[in-house]
């Protein structure tokens, strides 16, 4: 019998992988323009720190999260999102005393949900977390810092930035007063899922998906007018960092976000192109977190990527660079057995020099045909040939595979051709 991998927990295949790294490679390189610094937590985490964090009525944490006792009789879950770690890590050792952090992150988490496109149960989040800073300034600079990665992975045009504010506590829990009266009074007309959060947490059946719920709302008190003055300040602010950094958004009152922490600010960027999983990106303000987690109180805002819903859309898109889906730039080949001493030695030496370069060596003999088959299947733009005679006289063959004239070359001549081509 054949094991297979566990349902909703994919293999990345590497034919896959290259559109994986171009993602990460980007974000790697955006997030460090902009100062941030990386941290990396432990898949699995006390259980309380996600029932405090995310809160211990929501689906999350009564459903979905993959729970178990270990030896010692601990409660310990494998993490359905990564803030609460990283928080929980901020606090435990001394990052937020008297300072500032600008962290990110990258790595795999876990939920027990009915696996579909875009929704697994093992699922991989890039993120960033800022912490220290009240200011809306923060939240539009994570914001503008992912319209540019949107922008160098060639998906902009493709996704769109809804933006809330849902107030400070005060204003949340005078709004969550007039929202449970006019539903109350209207809760035969109420989905089930929404009379289940109407006990609980109704300001979640404001991100109900349920069509007749949504025309409900749309006569329903609305969150903005319930904010106070400080939080319209922040909103304002917020909104205009975005405009003059040529950010479009759409303000969307009924956007809440699923997690107990948030708090001002909320985000998401969705999109229409994968159906039914169409946000991509999530994230808001936390100032009350820490606190919560046990720490001293201290402003904090974020967000999250899903990787494989942003990975579904660059394919979509077919905007990931052909590089990311080759094996090599280059594929020496020789004719014969005596030739491959030689072959290595140059293999070598073109990695010395050109670092960048992906440099593949055929191993296994064969006739040149066959050879040629494998260094076209490899992706590769170049292929050098060494045979007897140019073993004899020192010179290689260099042959373009995706088009343009076969030459033959000095190893020195090599090298420079080599050279010109990496600054181009």
């Amino acid at each position: 019998m054949i094991i297979q991998s566990v349902r909703g927990m994919s293999d990345i295949l590497p034919e896959q992988a290259g559109a994986w790294r171009y993602l990460e490679q980007t974000a790697q390189r955006i997030f460090s323009s902009y100062g941030l610094t990386q941290i990396r937590t432990p898949v699995v985490e006390d259980t309380e720190l996600f029932a405090r964090s995310i809160g211990d009525v929501t689906d999350i944490v009564e459903k979905e999260m993959y729970t178990f006792e270990d030896r010692s009789g601990d409660s310990l879950t494998l993490r359905p999102e990564l803030t609460a770690g990283v928080v929980r890590a901020a606090i435990e050792h001394g990052l937020l005393h008297n300072q500032t952090q600008r962290l990110w992150y990258q790595g795999q988490a876990f939920r027990h949900e009915r696996p579909q496109k875009g929704r697994y149960r093992q699922f991989h989040q890039i993120g960033v977390e800022c912490f220290g800073i009240a200011d809306a300034l923060m939240d539009a600079e994570l914001i503008e810092m992912t319209d540019q990665m949107w922008k160098e992975l060639g998906i902009r045009d493709a996704v769109t930035l809804q933006l809330n504010s849902i107030g400070s506590p005060e204003a949340r829990a005078n709004y969550r007063t007039a929202l449970v009266d006019f539903l109350v009074a209207r809760k035969d007309q109420l989905d089930q899922d929404s009379l289940i959060r109407l006990k609980r947490s109704p300001l979640r059946i404001l991100d109900s998906k349920n069509e007749s719920t949504q025309a409900l709302l749309c006569d329903a008190p609305s969150l903005m007018d319930y904010l106070t003055e400080a939080d319209r300040e922040h909103f304002a602010q917020l909104t205009r960092a975005l405009t003059d950094a040529d950010v479009a958004f759409v303000i969307n009152p009924l956007l809440v976000r699923g997690l107990d922490y948030y708090g001002r600010t909320v985000f998401e960027w969705t999109t229409e192109a994968l159906g039914s999983q169409g946000t991509i990106c999530g994230g808001g303000r936390y100032d009350g977190l820490v606190d919560h987690l046990g720490g001293k109180s201290t402003p904090g805002v974020g967000f999250a990527l899903g990787v494989e819903r942003v990975v579904l859309l660059m394919k979509a898109l077919e905007v990931i660079p052909d590089i990311y889906q080759t094996q090599a730039d280059v594929y020496l080949m020789s004719q014969q057995i005596a030739c491959e001493e030689r072959i290595r030695k140059l293999a070598r030496r073109l990695r010395q020099d050109f670092p960048a370069l992906r440099v593949m060596t055929h191993i296994g003999g064969g006739s040149l045909k066959s050879q040629l088959k494998k260094a076209d299947k490899s992706g590769a733009l170049i292929g050098l040939i060494i045979g007897q005679s140019e073993l004899a006289s020192g010179q290689i063959v260099y042959k373009p595979l995706r088009g343009g004239e076969q030459e033959t070359l000095s190893e020195m001549g090599l090298l420079n051709r080599m050279s010109k081509l990496r600054d181009m």
